[in-house]
């Protein structure tokens, strides 16, 4: 038989039995449309976390900190190396050196203080935190009412809309040009005779160097006025540095030239080795080069942490989940599989007569299985090209629900299912395989019909 013939006489044979080839089809469509749904649920999901990692700006940085002072936080590392006292510190001579590396375009500490601000003769609490100028390309600031700062120690700084909203509930925005007055700790070195005075006797430089720490310090109370320049709407990198996770952003170079005084401050003292980083943020000019800075700062001695380790733990979590959503989804394409082998035996059944007479006029065992690969084949198709449809229908379904629940409870819209073209194509010829596979058994069981047997009795 040519091919031509084998597909008229297919589509004949599932025209005639409309509502049992209907119902089998759209069984093939259901158990895609699940297969799909799930599929895309994972999809989404990824490139929502993906999107929020990039948004946050983070792909382009290495944290650094100290073996020292992260003791017990990773053992594996830990294990490779047996004495992590005696690991290099973290201070201004290894921020130097890292800022000399080759890609890498700045080296800033990560700040986060508590302040006060001054403002219509109230007080009003909360964390300060230093942003270098590089911020100014996080997407937080794109929605920003003002601007950003205009140098790296200028006395300015930029609120967020809930803690502006705390000083001027009325017209927050209002606050942009105005001046306000920020209250914080000084940072300020004690001099080499107050330990043995017993007495806190301030170092002679009272300019904010840390270099009588070998004795201990004073928190001093201080004031310093500042300009509102903008107010940003969200926490900037996605809130998942320590930077942004504040309410009171100043210039990270004004930050530290008032020499605030931070919560990792005893560890200088206690040692005796003057003035440490609790965390160095190392931005490096391409993402590309990252993993390489990285592993030049570990030559240092130094832990590091980036984006992309993150990721690879990300990455196994959704191949995990992928992989149990695709077994569940399947799990309906295998009992929509059941029934085309039901659909096509009883074909055989129905049609025992119609085949003994094709292999009668010389229709050979190939031509039979071939026939009933094509009927499987078809109604997989177009099982296939349904279950797309319903499967989109199922995940704009998602995704409008999933935009009400989170306007519902204040949040932006998001999409958190998205089907790939990739998807739609495996899907369908997935489809098509397993109803290729389905025939398996009811075209051999035709093409071993005896044409003899058949026909005796007819």
């Amino acid at each position: 038989m040519k091919l031509p013939d084998t597909l008229e006489l297919a589509m004949r044979n599932l025209r005639q039995s409309k509502l049992r080839n209907g119902l089998t089809t759209v069984g093939i469509s259901v158990g895609v449309a699940s297969l799909v749904a799930m599929l895309s649920l994972g999809v989404g999901l990824q490139q929502l976390a993906t999107k929020r990692l990039a948004g946050s700006g983070m792909f382009d940085t290495v944290f650094v900190t100290s073996k020292q002072d992260f003791r017990g936080f990773d053992r594996e590392e830990d294990r490779k190396d047996q004495h992590p006292e005696k690991a290099p510190l973290l201070d201004d001579a290894a921020r130097d050196k890292m800022a000399h590396l080759e890609y890498v375009t700045e080296v800033e500490p990560e700040i986060r203080v508590m302040g006060e601000i001054l403002y219509g003769g109230q007080t009003h609490f909360g964390f300060v935190t230093g942003l270098p100028m590089s911020a100014r390309e996080n997407e937080a600031f794109d929605s920003m009412q003002g601007k950003f700062f205009s140098r790296s120690d200028a006395n300015e700084v930029i609120l967020l809309k809930d803690f502006a909203q705390e000083l001027e509930p009325k017209d927050p925005n209002g606050l942009i040009g105005k001046e306000v007055t920020l209250r914080y700790g000084e940072h300020q070195p004690l001099a080499a005779d107050a330990q043995s005075s017993g007495s806190p006797e301030l170092g002679a430089q009272g300019d904010g160097s840390n270099d009588g720490d070998d004795y201990g310090f004073s928190v001093v109370r201080k004031t310093q006025a500042l300009r509102v320049v903008g107010i940003v709407e969200e926490e900037p990198y996605g809130g998942m540095r320590t930077v942004s996770r504040g309410r009171i952003f100043l210039p990270v170079d004004l930050t530290e030239k008032l020499n605030m005084a931070e919560f990792g401050d005893m560890r200088s003292p206690l040692r005796g080795q003057g003035k440490t980083f609790m965390t160095l943020t190392v931005r490096v000019k391409d993402p590309a080069r990252v993993a390489q800075v990285q592993d030049a700062i570990k030559q240092m001695g130094f832990r590091t942490f980036s984006v992309l380790d993150a990721t690879k733990s990300l990455r196994r979590f959704f191949t995990v989940l992928d992989l149990f959503l695709g077994i569940f989804g399947s799990l309906a394409l295998a009992v929509a599989t059941l029934a085309i082998i039901n659909t096509l035996v009883m074909a055989v059944l129905e049609r025992r007569r119609e085949i003994g007479v094709m292999k009668a006029i010389g229709a050979s065992d190939t031509d039979v299985k071939l026939l009933f690969f094509t009927e499987a084949g078809g109604m997989g198709l177009l099982g296939g090209l349904l279950g797309i449809a319903l499967g989109f229908a199922i995940g704009k379904a998602i995704n409008l629900g999933t935009g009400i629940y989170l306007h519902n409870h204040q949040l932006p819209a998001e999409a958190v299912w998205v089907m790939p073209a990739w998807l739609i194509g495996a899907a369908i010829l997935f489809s098509i395989l397993v109803s290729l596979l389905a025939g398996l058994y009811p075209a051999s069981r035709a093409a071993r019909l005896d044409p003899v047997q058949t026909l005796k009795y007819e």
